[in-house]
């Protein structure tokens, strides 16, 4: 059965952003929506995740779940996904310091 899919992917090859078109709706940029199958939702995302390289990825879908839909990431970024329970919520890890002492002198 087809769900909604909606797939956001930054800095990742003009390739994989022309696969996507070919499956998706290109809503605003890098930011793809539609309805997909399960077997063509999951080959988009092992192409989008297999090279996004220093980009970072983010695919929804609608499932049958608490919350109504899974969310996955791929690449470096602050915000990770943490299942809670059968929940997932997003996590922030810290930002990196910068060089040097911080401002509070520490």
């Amino acid at each position: 059965m087809a769900t909604m899919t909606v797939l956001s992917a930054t800095a990742v090859p003009e390739h994989v952003r022309g696969a996507l078109t070919r499956w998706l709706i290109e809503v605003t940029p890098q930011l793809y929506v539609g309805t997909l199958s399960a077997k063509v939702r999951e080959e988009l995302w092992q192409a989008v995740s297999g090279c996004v390289g220093t980009g970072v990825a983010v695919l929804i879908h609608t499932t049958a779940n608490e919350q109504g839909f899974e969310l996955r990431t791929a690449g470096a970024q602050r915000r990770k996904p943490v299942d809670f329970d059968g929940l997932t919520l997003v996590s922030m890890a810290a930002l990196q310091a910068a060089d040097g002492p911080n401002p509070e002198g520490k």
